[in-house]
């Protein structure tokens, strides 16, 4: 009996387009309720699929802080993630909840 080999599922792997990305933002921002680590992680997901590098630059951070910061685990401020939003070339939307 063959045995296969598993990989733990990155979501960073699949997002290739802007419309990707702002597909998987949106879809997770309506899973997580009110689970702010939740979003932290899926902007560190994107953050990685973009580049680390390059968007901790773009936010005048410091990489390893972003990191840190986008972990999940992190607890970034407000302006930090407007300013990791505003690098992706994204926007925030709101919408009266049940729409």
């Amino acid at each position: 009996m063959a045995t296969s080999k598993l990989r733990k599922w990155d979501s960073a792997e699949h997002l290739k387009s802007e419309e990707d990305i702002a597909l998987y933002l949106d879809a997770c921002f309506e899973e997580a309720g009110d689970d702010a680590a939740f979003i932290t992680k899926a902007l560190g997901n994107v953050a990685k699929a973009r580049g680390m590098t390059q968007l901790a630059k773009d936010c005048d951070l410091g990489r390893e802080s972003l990191y840190k910061a986008l972990s999940g685990e992190g607890n970034p401020s407000f302006a930090t993630i407007l300013k990791v939003l505003k690098a992706l070339n994204m926007q925030l939307h709101v919408s009266k909840a049940g729409s």
